[in-house]
């Protein structure tokens, strides 16, 4: 499926190499307000060969990221030319870890900007399975430079 131009526009804007990308394609976005976008486990992901072996399983970490690198990309979209330097995952707040699962799973991840301070932005979300199940929910704050 294309995506439209400003969405992919908006997944390159994560400063992450390939090997720790955790979003495959953004699926909606309201700038600076919300974003929803996809990501596939395939399996081949280097953590997942101590995670566990024999009965690979998402790290609940992997989540907290890849809602940060959403977040990240939400935080971005609506400062046009003044976009924040060096975005940092800065601290997890009320996260809860419901569930894992295997590879070949697709997630849905969901952000929601709360509050935006200079240099900070506060995001919430959930990562659903495929089939609608919670994995995770919680929220992010984000730091950078302005």
């Amino acid at each position: 499926m294309l995506q439209p131009a400003p969405l992919v526009q908006a997944l390159s804007s994560l400063p992450h190499g390939p090997a720790f990308r955790f979003i495959d394609e953004i699926i909606s976005m309201d700038p600076g307000v919300s974003a929803t976008a996809r990501w596939t486990l395939k399996g081949d992901e280097a953590f997942l060969e101590g995670h566990f072996p024999g009965r690979p399983l998402l790290p609940g970490v992997i989540m907290i990221e890849s809602l940060a690198q959403l977040g990240g990309i939400l935080a971005q979209s609506d400062r046009g030319e003044n976009p924040l330097k060096n975005v940092r995952l800065t601290a997890v707040r009320q996260f809860k870890i419901l569930g894992s699962i295997p590879p070949g799973e697709t997630l849905t991840i969901s952000a929601k900007r709360d509050a935006v301070m200079p240099g900070l932005v506060q995001v919430s979300g959930e990562i659903l399975t495929s089939t609608g199940t919670r994995l995770a929910t919680g929220s992010i704050i984000l730091s950078g430079e302005e």
